[in-house]
């Protein structure tokens, strides 16, 4: 892999960066409410037109890049060093949510902005974790969906996403035709949902009551810790700012699964079985900069 593109996955960190900045451009362009809404401008206005200029990265590691890619230090400090930056960059923006004076548009813009950002660096990040073989890096994962409160995912992504995708028992896969609208909350529901069912059913396969030893439990147990935490450190304020950034977080997942997947279809054997997934079922994007930016999830 050429050495600017190892460098570059580095670009991650510029997404919760956006906080700050705008936090600074706000006081120094006397005008907080508006730039509560830079990080939104910069990740759908400002990055799709760089993504225009800098073009295409067609080029694929092939399997053997990709084994030693696996065990790369460089891109697992990088994964790793995520989980402080995502609660060091949420407990900022909260605190600075409810001390900074917005008018309701601005603290909007700011609930929005701050979900977004969770959205790449939490759950996108952890999309990687999960996939890992260390309990460390699987465990990070879990740490930075359940700051977003969408650890389910961790579970329904790896044994039920992977396994229905771009099948009717998809939650995550948009039929032709559906909206968004259709689609979004069914998806949350659904996810969730699958999730519990998911992790029941390995605990009982292995002889256990659902509670024992259970993953999502255990998930849950440390978001309620972070959302009395958040109640007790900055109020009721905090608490429902912590609870809506992670709903805008995993919309934001979601509607990336919208878009990836819509209206892709595995076709069902005779024997009753879907095809073997294949690059056929999801929908590819592969310009240059977002993909350094999102750890190639293009």
């Amino acid at each position: 892999m050429p050495f600017w593109k190892r460098i570059g996955f580095a670009f991650v960190f510029i997404v919760p960066a956006l906080m700050p900045l705008a936090a600074w451009l706000g006081t120094r362009l006397q005008q907080p409410a508006l730039m509560a809404w830079f990080p939104l401008f910069f990740l759908f206005v400002l990055l799709p037109l760089a993504d225009h200029a800098m073009g295409h990265d067609p080029v694929n590691p092939d399997h053997a890049d990709t084994e030693r890619l696996a065990h790369d230090r460089w891109f697992r400090l990088l994964t790793l060093l995520a989980v402080p930056v995502q609660f060091a960059t949420l407990a900022w923006s909260m605190q600075h949510a409810l001390s900074a004076g917005f008018s309701l548009p601005g603290l909007l813009g700011w609930l929005l902005s701050q979900g977004v950002v969770g959205g790449v660096l939490a759950i996108n990040v952890a999309h990687e974790l999960i996939h890992k073989d260390t309990t460390l890096e699987r465990g990070a994962g879990g740490m930075l969906l359940t700051s977003v409160g969408y650890h389910g995912f961790k579970v329904e992504h790896l044994r039920g996403h992977h396994v229905h995708v771009s099948t009717p028992l998809a939650a995550s896969s948009a039929r032709r035709g559906q909206s968004l609208w259709h689609f979004l909350p069914r998806a949350l529901l659904r996810n969730t949902i699958n999730a519990w069912r998911l992790e029941a059913g390995r605990l009982h396969r292995l002889g256990k009551r659902w509670w024992q030893g259970n993953e999502l439990l255990a998930w849950s147990g440390a978001w309620v810790a972070l959302a009395l935490g958040s109640w007790a450190w900055l109020g009721v304020d905090g608490l429902l700012f912590f609870v809506a950034q992670g709903l805008v977080a995993a919309c934001s997942l979601e509607i990336i699964n919208y878009i990836e997947h819509y209206g892709l279809e595995r076709q069902r054997l005779p024997d009753g079985r879907y095809e073997r997934t294949t690059h056929l079922h999801s929908w590819n994007s592969d310009y240059r900069l977002s993909n350094l930016m999102l750890f190639q999830l293009q």
